[in-house]
C-alpha cells in the first residue's frame, strides 16, 4: 500500500541522490563555468526538496531521532542556501536581506534544538548524544557567525569567493554524511555520521588557501 510516508521517503531519497550528482559536478567542473553554475542551481535546489521532505516526515513518524534528522536537514541546506546567496552579496556594500535573517535564524533555532537533545540524551548514556552535540555546536557557531557577518562593515566582510567555496563544499559534506548515515547504519555512529566531516573540513581549508 502507497501511503503519504512512503511517497515522501522515496521523493526524499530521489533528490538526495541528484544532490549527490549536483554537488560532485560542481565540485569537479571548472568554477564559474555553465555547467558549473547549472549543476550548483541542482544541488541547490535538491537539497531544499531534502530538508523540505525531512521536515515532513517528522510528524509521520514522530521520534525524538525523525526530529534530530529533521534538524540535521535545516542545518544542511542552511550550508547550501547561505552559500547560494552570497552570489547575491558579491559587492562589499550590499547588505544581508529579509530571506537571510529568516534563515539564520532556523538555523540558530535548529542548532540550539540539536544542543539541547544531545546534552539531555549525554545525560542518559545514549551513544548518539556526541554526534548530536557536535552538530548542534556547529550549526550554532555557524549562525552566530552569519550574525555577525551580517552586521559586520564594508570592510570587514570576508571574500564572497571563500564564503560560496566554504559553505558549498560544507554543505556537500552535509550530504554525504546523511547518506553514510543511512547506509553504513552498522558502522559505529560516530564513525559513519563523523568521517565525511574529518575527511572533507581538510579539503576545504586546502581549497580555501588555493582560491585566498
Amino acid at each position: 500500500m502507497v501511503t503519504v510516508a512512503t511517497v515522501t521517503l522515496w521523493v526524499h531519497i530521489a533528490a538526495g541522490t541528484l544532490a549527490m550528482l549536483g554537488g560532485a559536478i560542481a565540485i569537479l567542473t571548472e568554477k564559474g563555468g555553465r555547467t558549473h553554475r547549472r549543476a550548483g542551481k541542482g544541488f541547490v535546489v535538491s537539497m531544499a526538496v531534502v530538508a523540505a521532505t525531512a521536515i515532513a516526515l517528522y510528524p509521520l513518524a514522530p521520534t525524538t531521532f525523525r526530529l534530530f534528522l529533521a534538524m540535521v536537514a535545516v542545518f544542511s541546506f542552511y550550508l547550501v542556501f547561505s552559500g547560494y546567496r552570497v552570489l547575491s552579496r558579491k559587492r562589499p556594500t550590499d547588505d544581508a536581506h529579509f530571506i537571510d535573517w529568516a534563515a539564520v535564524a532556523l538555523v540558530l533555532l535548529a542548532g540550539i534544538g540539536l544542543l539541547l537533545i544531545g546534552g539531555d540524551w549525554a545525560l542518559r548514556n545514549q551513544p548518539f548524544a556526541p554526534v548530536m552535540l557536535v552538530f548542534g555546536g556547529i550549526g550554532t557557531l555557524l549562525g552566530l557567525q552569519d550574525v555577525r557577518l551580517f552586521r559586520a562593515a564594508e570592510g570587514e566582510r570576508p571574500a564572497w569567493i571563500l564564503l560560496h567555496l566554504q559553505r558549498m563544499m560544507a554543505g556537500y559534506i552535509a550530504a554525504v554524511t546523511a547518506v553514510s548515515a543511512v547506509n553504513f547504519a552498522s558502522l559505529p555512529p560516530y564513525v559513519s555520521w563523523l568521517w565525511p566531516t574529518i575527511v572533507g573540513t581538510p579539503l576545504i581549508f586546502w581549497w580555501s588557501r588555493k582560491y585566498s
